[in-house]
């Protein structure tokens, strides 16, 4: 397998569906309409909804969500039942995900049929979908403990119907990358129609899933803000944007607008009462900090040698560490250039030292360096 872009892909944001499921997850309508405003802005390609038929305020906020007249597609998520399609159609989405759970521990335990039962019970919803103009895709549940042969015929079945798309969901986060581009390679040899991929985070393959299901065929991919979602969520929108810059600078940069991705997480950090973790990707309190000796002798030469991705492309800030133990004598002869003071080779052997030394109790701040740098040249 190469690193570049396989073929074209787009965003499905389920922020405002998986991100109902989060634990936390308990939007109010203006958040609801704030949140996709927001997305629209960020300019992902889809939005997906909880279900109108959930409940009676599920029904009206999608309903007023379509009315925002927003670029991007509003989609919705629901059960393989005529009940659920007509809810959606009556909501004014644009599009639907019908689902079935196709592994026999889900088969069991939820909704009790065989996979031919499966296949008899998705043609209605699936024609009435059809039939009322929407983008339909069948996805199957739990793909990733559910026998292949089992998922081909599902994804035969619903190709046959006429549906958009097919969509494999690692549910409870147990593919491995490998995994999930076989399958991926496999479903792409069994029908023509686009490919979905859901996965989940549960042992923190989320992000490179997503891009092996790109690799093996995929054409969608679903991401939520911050990765919110039903226990540890889904693919993070931000760690999934940086993995596909990274492969593809210029045409993610063009698609998307990078520099709202701060805002549009704070957004959903604060409607959710959650924190921004400090290592998130792209936008983590310490994304682009940088602290050892050798890191910040490099960086000064060349800001490409320990970042992908500038800082600048999502509007964040370049923080270089200066007052640590593991500080060099370079990162200071730039500081003391910053300051307008210039020391002889020698001078900044021992003021590097001295600033090692007053380290080791305790890491120096801004203030604390250039007052030691002043005295330092005032002694």
């Amino acid at each position: 397998m190469t690193a570049s872009v396989a073929r074209p892909w787009r965003i499905i944001d389920s922020t405002l569906r998986e991100g109902e499921q989060f634990a936390h997850g308990n939007f109010r309508t203006e958040d609801k309409i704030a949140i996709a405003q927001a997305l629209d802005a960020f300019r992902v390609d889809y939005l997906e909804l909880t279900s109108p038929a959930a409940s009676p305020q599920s029904q009206k906020d999608a309903e007023r969500i379509v009315k925002l007249g927003l670029s991007a597609r509003v989609i919705t998520h629901a059960r393989c039942v005529v009940d659920d399609v007509r809810a959606a159609v009556d909501a004014g989405v644009q599009g639907i995900g019908l689902l079935f759970a196709t592994s026999r521990i889900l088969r069991e335990a939820s909704h009790g049929r065989s996979i031919q039962q499966i296949i008899d019970a998705m043609g209605p919803p699936i024609e009435l979908a059809l039939a009322s103009g929407l983008e339909t895709r069948f996805s199957a549940e739990d793909a990733f403990r559910s026998e292949e042969s089992d998922l081909m015929a599902v994804y035969r079945a619903a190709e046959k119907l006429g549906v958009h798309r097919v969509g494999a969901a690692d549910t409870v986060g147990i593919a491995t990358p490998r995994q999930v581009y076989a399958l991926f390679r496999e479903i792409r040899r069994t029908v023509s129609c686009d490919i979905g991929f859901h996965g989940h985070d549960d042992t923190g393959c989320a992000v490179a899933n997503a891009w092996e299901a790109i690799a093996g065929g995929a054409t969608h991919v679903d991401v939520s803000v911050l990765g919110i979602g039903e226990r540890v969520g889904i693919t993070p929108l931000g760690g999934f944007i940086a993995r596909m810059y990274s492969l593809d600078p210029q045409g993610v940069s063009a698609r998307y607008r990078l520099g709202q991705l701060r805002e549009l997480e704070r957004l959903v950090a604060r409607v959710t009462g959650v924190e921004i973790p400090f290592n998130n990707p792209l936008t983590g309190a310490t994304a682009y900090t940088h602290k050892a000796g050798m890191h910040l002798k490099a960086m000064l030469a060349n800001s490409g040698s320990y970042e992908i991705i500038p800082p600048e492309t999502v509007g964040m800030a370049r923080q270089l560490i200066v007052g640590s133990r593991l500080t060099g004598k370079h990162a200071v002869a730039y500081r003391a250039r910053e300051m307008g003071l210039t020391f002889g080779e020698g001078e900044l052997r021992a003021v590097t030292a001295r600033i090692k030394d007053m380290a080791d109790r305790g890491q120096l701040s801004s203030e604390e360096i250039d007052r030691v740098l002043r005295e330092w040249m005032t002694a």
